[in-house]
């Protein structure tokens, strides 16, 4: 077969490989860009909107340093800013005022929804995620401006949030799954790839933040993945129950 032959029927061949089912782009044109409100439930937390009057005071009691009283449950003071907000584009809050502040922010963006960690024992809001930086006209979305009180840090809270969020996206439709993080926090880093994201390497000199260079670490899950990795999870969370 003559090269040119060749050639066409190649570049026909990806073509075709690469175009999406229609069902597929009438999604990527109805999804909003404000992710609608919803309310996600699980045996550990529940993810419900963010809202300033139910949510504020809670939340920055949990945040702030101060010693955490839930229940028969007890956190000595500590350092917000390196438990909580070292990595975040905002934070610690020196004022109930200030936090309020920050929470309207994120519950307003345009592109993002802002969601309320609310831990099922206790009935508190224990911390706060985000589905932002949403593209819906390229079924692109990512889970970010992540924190937890301390006295739910190391329990299964932010494995079951991010496992209720990835359910919820690919149910949506969502092809891709994105989790940015701060090339130095280690932490973050080693959780996204213990829930199954895929590390796609560094940024450099991506951000200012506080005044300082961020180089940011990308991490991404796909939507072919989310099943293998669903079983996983499910495992990890709830064993064989």
């Amino acid at each position: 077969m003559p090269t040119a032959t060749i050639t066409k029927s190649l570049k026909t061949s990806n073509a075709m490989d690469h175009q999406l089912p229609s069902t597929l782009l009438e999604r990527a044109q109805s999804l909003p860009v404000k992710p609608a409100p919803v309310t996600l439930s699980g045996r550990f937390v529940r993810l419900e909107p963010a809202d300033v009057a139910s949510h504020a005071s809670s939340l920055y009691a949990v945040s702030n340093g101060s010693a955490i009283e839930l229940g028969e449950r007890q956190y000595p003071p500590y350092d917000a800013e390196a438990l909580i907000w070292r990595y975040l584009f905002e934070g610690p809050f020196d004022s109930l005022e200030a936090f309020r502040d920050y929470l309207q922010e994120h519950i307003a963006a345009a592109n993002a929804l802002c969601l309320c960690v609310v831990e099922v024992e206790s009935k508190k809001p224990l911390g706060v995620v985000n589905l932002m930086s949403n593209v819906p006209s390229h079924l692109r979305i990512e889970l970010g401006g992540i924190w937890y009180s301390p006295i739910i840090q190391r329990t299964p809270a932010n494995l079951e949030a991010t496992y209720l969020l990835l359910s919820h996206c690919f149910g949506l439709g969502y092809r891709r799954v994105e989790w940015k993080c701060d090339s130095r926090n280690e932490r973050s880093r080693r959780s996204a790839l213990r829930m199954g994201f895929q590390f796609e390497g560094i940024q450099e000199h991506h951000m200012i933040v506080k005044g300082q260079s961020r180089d940011t670490a990308w991490f991404r899950m796909l939507a072919h993945e989310w099943p293998k990795v669903r079983l996983r999870l499910e495992s990890m969370l709830y064993g064989n129950c």
